[in-house]
């Protein structure tokens, strides 16, 4: 999966009536993945990529994807061990 690059970018809606990116992986094999991104991950990969717009991002390599949805992710995780 090394290979898989962003190839498109579109803005949609979410269950919960938010917007949100969903980013099209292709990778080597010619296959393709959707992976949704809320707004917090959308900041963080297009900061981590260096770039102002979505269309920006294709071509930029998964592990962006892959680092933007952990760190949405972990801002949860966080919050919710001071909860307990």
């Amino acid at each position: 999966m090394s290979g898989a690059v962003i190839s498109r970018v579109q803005l949609a809606a979410a269950h919960d009536g938010e917007a949100e990116l969903m980013v099209m992986l292709r990778f080597e094999n010619g296959g393709e993945s959707p992976v949704s991104l809320d707004e917090h991950a959308v900041r963080v990969l297009m900061e981590s990529c260096g770039v102002e717009h979505p269309d920006q991002l294709v071509g930029k390599g998964w592990g962006h994807v892959r680092d933007a949805l952990e760190a949405s992710s972990n801002r949860f995780m966080n919050s919710n061990s001071t909860d307990q």
